[in-house]
């Protein structure tokens, strides 16, 4: 007996969730989590907190990014939700005032977590490469590891792994140098 095809689900799906769950659609299928942990929100917020002032502010560094926390992005029918995102001011010269966006970042992170590691790296990385996202960051907090990863082509090729304290230049940020253990510290 063959199984009942599963209904797509649709942004009233996201709409519906509880407010202390995050909603993202992939390939019609609905995937809500909860707010992450605090290992999780450190990383993410360091991480905006380090690049803010160069490259959001132009404080020490080049500005021209537009950089966003947990951003809603549209593409197509698939709806994600990247820890971090940032956009080169020349194609975002302005954010605009809408509940999502739909022009694909030229950088993001994901900052892995137990319950959305698979999917963040089996679903939405190739996502992000049709799109043809520039540059995706995975953070692993517990790990405590960057992973970088430049668009070649239609995938992405792994340019470095950092790990633990190290003092890195990490692309398309490399203007700067970020000390990972500032990510770590709780």
């Amino acid at each position: 007996m063959a199984a009942e095809p599963r209904e797509r689900a649709t942004y009233a799906d996201i709409e519906a969730l509880p407010p202390n769950m995050v909603g993202e659609l992939i390939a019609g299928v609905l995937h809500a989590h909860s707010r992450p942990a605090t290992p999780h929100a450190v990383a993410a917020s360091a991480i905006g907190e380090e690049l803010g002032p160069p490259f959001k502010r132009g404080r020490g560094g080049p500005g021209g990014w537009a950089l966003l926390d947990r951003p809603e992005l549209h593409f197509g029918e698939d709806v994600l939700v990247p820890d971090i995102a940032g956009w080169r001011r020349e194609r975002l010269p302005e954010v605009p005032v809408a509940p999502f966006l739909t022009l694909p970042p030229d950088w993001l992170t994901e900052v892995l977590s137990p319950s959305t590691s698979s999917l963040d790296r089996a679903d939405k990385v190739p996502i992000y490469a049709a799109q043809r996202v520039g540059h995706v960051w995975l953070v692993d907090p517990l790990a405590q590891t960057l992973e970088i990863l430049r668009l070649d082509g239609t995938s992405y090729r792994l340019v470095a792994v950092h790990k633990e304290g190290a003092r890195v230049r990490a692309e398309p940020f490399d203007a700067i140098e970020l000390e990972l253990a500032i990510l770590w510290a709780r």
